[in-house]
This record gives structure tokens, sequence and C-alpha cells, in this order.
């Protein structure tokens, strides 16, 4: 480890906002400041749903730019982002349109149809990926299907995070993390499954370079250093572009027998293994073999996590309800407990707006109370998250054959503790949560071991494990989880089985 203070900013792009967070790793702590936020936008714009790419750009430059100010030395600067969504690179140099949104229709509408093309059992052998409309391969297959005019302008893709690094000066590469959620990244061989991207119509040439996580990209460009003040000698890392995979890298996990959620947006509840899980009961358990740092494998499940949340805030708020998210959680807790179950796996759920008439229209249908109040909806989505996180713990002990004793809890999520008890309750298993910042504090560690201040996966968890407060949560036994347990399995269970 070196013995001096070293400086570095993640730039953490979420769904819903984005920050830059500095860095300073000294004497085996990492110390962390929020230095700039501001919130992602997607809007409908050239026929889509599509992340209005200049403004995180210039987001991301503002942000930087407040630590040029500070005549900080920055060693490195990494971005990480969401998965499976792509930026064009225009072969003429100009800049690159919005690229397309997960949540646009257009992606529903042409899964079917390359699944049956290509056949379920052939694309998860190569790829080991769970099944979801929004893939990046379901998205080419949109383009080549529109004719999309940008696919023979260009002359690469890379996924957003790795966008923004080669935005800040760094080589066009895709991090092998942010690679793999694509769902044409063979994690068997460490490749492109180059034949699944020309089935649907795609040529492989677009195809950007792979590297490690913690591969140095190249100094930040002279552009980027005029609008920042950051000194040239800045290094573009690939940390784990995927914010996920860094949240992982970042948990404060020792030995085995345990499982990871990173909780924000999405829930990504999965366990670390050596190799990838690409068997039968793997597929038929709808899991997803994702890569992390040290091309470990992410055996996890997709699971709509807080999302479900943040779309009935911003429904209260329409009808007028401002509220923060502590005060929707006051509410969940003083609503009446499992009363009312959701199923937090369907895609339907993924679309923007209307989501508490969504709510209510699913309990009606599935002969459940409608909830009567905004906690008592706020609540059903939490208890249900808690449920689709033991579904999703038993799956994975039941394809790995290894007991999880304990959960640990990082993002943004971790901070919700009404939710943290309930997925103790519900799963029956002891829940540790922090760091609250894991994907910016994996993301600043994987950076340091880029640059050779760290030298192994086992030195950044101890870095963790040392810098930042963690949280237990027991389970408190509740005969009422066990029978909305029993309810939410026969919610599972598809209609003639």
């Amino acid at each position: 480890m070196s013995a001096t203070s070293t400086h570095h900013a993640a730039v953490d792009l979420g769904a819903e906002s984005g920050r830059i967070i500095l860095g300073t790793l000294s004497k085996g702590r990492l110390s962390i400041e929020e230095i700039h936020r501001f919130p992602n936008r997607m809007g409908e714009k050239d026929g889509g749903l599509r992340w209005d790419l200049r403004h995180l750009e210039g987001e991301i430059l503002a942000g930087l730019k407040k630590i040029g100010d500070r005549k900080i030395p920055l060693e490195s600067v990494s971005c990480d982002s969401w998965g499976v969504d792509i930026v064009y690179l225009p072969k003429d140099g100009s800049p690159a349109k919005d690229p397309f949104c997960y949540r646009d229709g257009r992606n529903e509408k042409v899964f079917p149809k390359v699944v049956d093309k290509i056949g379920k059992e052939k694309i998860f052998a190569r790829t080991g990926l769970q099944f979801m409309p929004f893939n990046t391969l379901y998205q080419l297959a949109a383009d080549a299907d529109s004719g999309s005019a940008e696919v023979g302008q260009s002359s690469a893709f890379l996924p957003v995070a790795d966008y923004l690094n080669y935005f800040l000066g760094g080589r066009p590469a895709s991090e092998v993390s942010l690679a793999s959620t694509t769902q044409f990244y063979d994690p068997k061989n460490r490749k492109w499954a180059e034949d699944l991207v020309q089935e649907v119509g795609i040529s492989a040439s677009l195809l950007p370079e792979i590297v490690p996580s913690g591969a140095v990209l190249g100094k930040i460009s002279k552009k980027t250093a005029q609008a920042t003040g950051l000194p040239d000698s800045c290094q573009v890392v690939a940390s784990c572009s995927h914010d996920t995979g860094a949240s992982v890298a970042a948990v404060p996990a020792e030995g085995r027998g345990w499982a990871y959620l990173s909780s924000g947006t999405w829930s990504l509840l999965g366990v670390e293994s050596a190799k990838p899980w690409i068997t039968p009961a793997c597929a038929e358990a709808e899991l997803t073999n994702e890569v992390g740092f040290g091309h470990s494998i992410r055996l996890l499940k997709n699971i709509a996590g807080l999302w479900l949340v943040q779309e009935c805030r911003r429904d209260f708020a329409k009808q007028g309800r401002e509220m923060d998210y502590e005060k929707i959680t006051k509410l969940a807790s003083e609503a009446k407990p499992l009363v009312t179950l959701l199923d937090p796996f369907l895609s339907s759920w993924n679309a923007p707006g209307e989501m508490g008439r969504r709510i209510s229209d699913y309990a009606k249908g599935t002969g459940q109370p409608v909830p009567q109040s905004d906690g008592a909806m706020v609540r059903a989505c939490l208890e249900s998250l808690a449920l689709a996180y033991r579904e999703s713990l038993e799956s994975i002990e039941k394809v790995t054959g290894e007991k999880i004793k304990t959960l640990h809890i990082v993002g943004g999520g971790s901070q919700n503790k009404l939710l943290n008890q309930m997925a103790a309750d519900a799963t029956g298993r002891t829940v540790v949560t922090g760091p609250i910042e894991g994907t910016a504090v994996g993301n600043l560690l994987i950076q340091a071991y880029g640059l050779g201040h760290l030298k192994s996966h086992q030195e950044i968890r101890a870095v963790v494990r040392d810098s930042f407060p963690i949280e237990v949560f027991q389970p408190q036994s509740n005969p009422l989880w066990e029978e909305a347990w029993k309810r939410f399995k026969i919610l599972r269970t598809p209609k003639g089985k």
C-alpha cells in the first residue's frame, strides 16, 4: 500500500442522479467528499426515450472543475453507470447522439423476435445472462430493425460509462464488468460473442476493445484539462464501469457464506464466484452471470428495486403531495404490515409513470386489497422487495449448493432502515449494511489499484472495513412473514402450473 496520500475522483451515474465524489487514500483509509450532485434526465427525443448526453457531459465537467479550482493534485478519474445502454461514436468525429434509455418501449417489441430467431438456449449457453428485454443485444436488434442511420455512420459503440471515460480523454474501450451486461459477452472465453451481434444485423466491427477492471486508459484530454483546471497528468481509469460491479468490489465481507445486495433504483442480489454458472438450473432460476472485479463472476438476480418507490414518490408529487424519502418511509412504517404484495420481478414495472394506478390495478387483478394510502402503497413495495430477496437467496443456494448466512447491503438503498429490517425478517438472515456510497468507494479504490497503490481485492476490502461504519440487523421472528411468503409464492407461480 502506498505511504503517501493519493486523490481520485469517481463519476458515479445512476438513473435518477449523478455525483462527483472526491476520494483521498491515506495510510490505509479512504475518506470521501461529495463535490457535485445533479439530476439525470431522460425524455422523448428523436423517436424514443433518450438520455440527455450533453447534460451529463456538462455536469461532469462542472463537477471536476470544482476539484480543479481547489488545486487538488488529482491522480485519476473514472466513470461508472448503469448497464446495457450504449452510445454510438460517429465516424466523422461529430458529437455523439443521445442514447436510447433501456426503459424505451421498443425493446419489448423486438425481444421475442430475437429470442425466437437465435434460440434461448444458444444465447444463454454463450452469455449466461438473465433474459431482460432491455439487454443491449435487443437494443442493437431494435436499431437494426429500424434502419437506424446511427449504425452505418458509426465507427464503434460504447456503454454509457465507457463513453464518458472516452469523452474525458481515455481511449475507446469497454471495461469488462459493463461489457458483461450486454448479453453478447462470453464469460467462459472472455471475449465478445460476435456471432450473436451479427445475428441481430449489426457488424461485429462496431464492437470495442474489452479491458479489465483497473485498466489505465490514458491521460485526460487537453480539452478536459482546460475545462476543469485538473492537472494534465491526471489519468482516466476504467474502474468497474458497471455501478453494481463497483459496489460489489467494495463489500466489506470476509470468508464465505455471504451474499450482496446492491440496493438502489435496481436491487441486484447475488454471490461472488470464481466461475460462471451456465447450467440449466441457473437458466431456470433466471439468474445472471455478470463479471466483477478481477473477472470474478457475480451470480445474481435483477429485481425492480427502489424504482418502485421512486415512481410512487413521483406520482404523489404530480398529485400535489411532495415528500422526501424520509417522510415516505415514515408513512410506510406506520401502515399495516403485509396486506398487499407485488411481484417485483415483472417487467411491466419497468416503464415510468402512473405507478400508483398500476399498483392498484395489480392488487385488483390478483384479488388483493387496494392500498388506500401513500404509506400503504410504499409499504407494499418494500415488503415485496424483501420477499423477492428471500426468493433470490433460495434460488442461488439451490444453484450453487452453498448456504448463505449473511446479506451485505450496499448503496444508497442501505440507508432505508425499514427495508433493511424487513430484509432480515423476510429472509431469516443477518443483514449488514454499508458503505452507503458503495459504488463510489469501489470505483475510487479500483482506480487506486489500477495505479499500483493497492495490490489486491483483499486489500481493497480491508480499506473499506477500516474506513466506513457498518450496521447490523438481526432477523426478528414474526409468523406474518411466513404467511406472506406463502402468498408471495402463489403470486410468483405462473398460471396453469
